[in-house]
């Protein structure tokens, strides 16, 4: 049984690798399709040598912006139409190498091949939050991310005008003890995340909650309107909802964010 049990498991995880190897060629060769036609087309021109050689160096950057463009474009289009997404409400150990957690798995590599090649350009742009609602996050108007640390799409949800900080880590999902948990994160309207700040799964932050730079938002936690948490972990010090909702002075410590349990 055992054998049988680890020849299954094996079957699955090199199915989940050959798909992803599978799809990332297609994706990425779809991507640099436009730039190989230009180099193949450069080359018929009559010109001389060193015209070519600075027509193609101006070429660079707009090609390869369209490159990673094109990237995030095909790589949403392929998760969507693969059903690769994290599951909500997910809590399996990662060595059993279970359906959910390979799809998981692989939907995070085709997360880490965007921000690897197109992020650097498109961080902090509309584009970005483009991507991100293509690729599964229900995000509302106006919501800048200046981070890469942004996982599970899908699991994310934020209202009009959220701020991602440079470097702030929103995502879905933890790995404690080998034991994968997943779960959804909601961002309010006017919700500020600050610099270096971790945001852990299952999180609600109400409308015009702030969290402080480098401040750790532990998980299941709701973050009260308009207050404004700082600390690890993250603990309210200002603002008319961190309290008893009839306002406080700045500067007076508040409790810490109210905990929730896992629906």
């Amino acid at each position: 049984m055992r054998t049988a049990w680890w020849w299954r498991r094996a079957g699955r995880i090199a199915w989940a690798a050959l798909t992803v190897v599978v799809v990332e060629t297609v994706v990425l060769g779809a991507a640099v399709l436009p730039a190989m036609a230009f180099v193949s087309w450069q080359g018929t021109w009559a010109l001389p040598a060193w015209q070519r050689l600075t027509l193609g160096a101006l070429g660079v950057v707009p090609l390869y912006l369209l490159g990673t463009l094109l990237l995030m474009i095909c790589t949403a289009g392929a998760t969507r139409l693969l059903g690769w997404r994290t599951a909500d409400g997910l809590e399996e150990p990662l060595m059993e190498g279970s359906w959910a957690v390979l799809t998981w798995a692989r939907y995070l590599v085709t997360i880490h091949v965007v921000r690897v090649f197109a992020g650097p350009a498109y961080r902090s742009t509309p584009a970005w939050s483009w991507y991100l609602r293509l690729n599964g996050a229900q995000l509302g108007h106006a919501v800048w991310v200046n981070s890469l640390s942004l996982m599970d799409h899908n699991l994310l949800a934020f209202g009009d005008g959220v701020v991602i900080g440079s470097d702030a880590h929103v995502s879905g999902h933890v790995v404690e003890r080998g034991v994968l948990k997943t779960a959804r994160v909601r961002l309010g309207a006017g919700v500020l995340v600050g610099t270096g700040s971790v945001v852990g799964i299952g999180v609600t932050a109400e409308p015009g909650a702030q969290v402080g730079a480098l401040t750790v938002v532990p998980k299941f936690r709701t973050l009260r309107a308009g207050a404004v948490y700082l600390g690890v972990p993250a603990r309210g010090v200002s603002g008319a909802g961190a309290g008893d909702g009839a306002g406080v002075p700045d500067g007076r410590v508040l409790p810490e964010a109210a905990p929730r349990g896992p629906r």
